[in-house]
């Protein structure tokens, strides 16, 4: 609006709001799988698809030197240490995995996070890079996981730190540690899911071909890496799908069992083997991610969202939403609802 005539006040266009900063934190011996990764997830422009967009810098001690890494790679780092003073709890500091736990981390680079976490900005690391939050004295008295055949040591190495062996990701007061390899693609699409919505995290796994979530815990790798047998696995991936597309429907254990032509008993244990967790724990999660979309994508009525979403109440939707994703279903559309006839992503 401009004024006209002096009878219209004149409104000034409200600023776009400040991309996030994420900043990758770069030292000898990191590796370059995670290094990718951070990478692909927060270095690309997807702002045509509906992803906000994302400010990615290297930091190193010395940012005029290049960081090697494994296989021959180089890294060449674009912002100092000091740059993370600058940093807020909308900010991101990620570390990746390293090569060798054992390594002696540079000192600096041990102050830089404990000044960031210091400072309120949230900190994850991918992978053994926990070993490094473990050194910073970031991890006394929290829980954290880390690549399941190097959780033994983290635990010898850090009594202080409580281990959590087979999880893929853990949070404990604005500190994210993972699993080995590919659970680091799981803590970084979920923290573009936390803080951007569940369909930004969604277009960025679409772009890596990879699925937005996954649930289970490392124990489905640990001992179990394959399903027992095809036959088995075709079953139990048609049951999925279906139940994926009836989510408003009711479900339960011996009805799932049934259309797989398995015994309840038997359906559970091989679900569990294949997927790493239970038949109804797993589908919970799928509603959850099915309510996200439709609040984020529509105007129903938190009822009606309950009812597609396959919850039947708006209770029941509330009550998973708090142990899933520690808000209500109201906060979360109003933090990542798109604009009416404004959602890229949808059309």
């Amino acid at each position: 609006m401009t004024a006209i005539d002096g009878l219209l006040p004149s409104v000034e266009p409200t600023p776009a709001p400040r991309p996030q900063r994420i900043a990758l934190l770069s030292f000898p011996g990191i590796r370059a799988f995670d290094v990718s990764v951070i990478t692909e997830v927060w270095g690309s422009d997807r702002t045509p698809r509906g992803v906000p967009p994302f400010e990615l810098h290297r930091v190193a001690a010395d940012p005029h030197t290049p960081v090697p890494l494994s296989g021959g790679l180089t890294l060449s780092p674009d912002r100092p240490l000091a740059w993370l003073d600058e940093l807020t709890a909308t900010d991101l500091v990620l570390v990746p995995g390293i090569e060798d736990p054992d390594a002696d981390f540079p000192a600096p680079v041990l102050a830089a996070l404990r000044r960031a976490h210091t400072a309120g900005t949230p900190v994850a690391s991918l992978c053994a890079g926990a070993f490094v939050l473990a050194r910073a004295g970031l991890l006394d008295g929290r829980r954290a996981v880390t690549h399941w055949h190097l959780a033994q040591a983290l635990a010898d190495r850090h009594p202080e730190i409580q281990v959590e062996a087979d999880a893929l990701f853990v949070e404990d007061t604005g500190i994210w540690t993972s699993a080995g390899t590919a659970a680091g693609i799981d803590l970084c699409l979920h923290l573009v899911r936390t803080a951007h919505g569940a369909e930004a995290a969604a277009t960025v796994a679409r772009s890596m071909v990879t699925a937005p979530f996954r649930t289970g815990t490392q124990a489905q790798f640990i001992e179990h890496p394959t399903p027992r047998a095809d036959r088995d696995a075709d079953a139990l991936a048609a049951v999925r799908a279906h139940a994926l597309a009836h989510l408003d429907e009711p479900h339960t254990v011996a009805g799932l069992a049934a259309h797989a032509g398995m015994s309840p008993r038997s359906f559970a244990r091989h679900f569990h083997a294949t997927t790493g967790t239970t038949p109804l724990h797993w589908l919970i999660t799928q509603r959850v991610a099915a309510a996200q979309k439709l609040l984020e994508r529509t105007d129903h009525p938190l009822p009606e969202v309950a009812r597609r979403a396959g919850f039947g109440s708006e209770v029941t939707m509330r009550q998973h939403f708090a142990s899933h994703l520690a808000t209500s279903p109201r906060d979360y559309r109003s933090a990542f609802r798109h604009p009416a006839g404004n959602n890229p992503i949808a059309r």
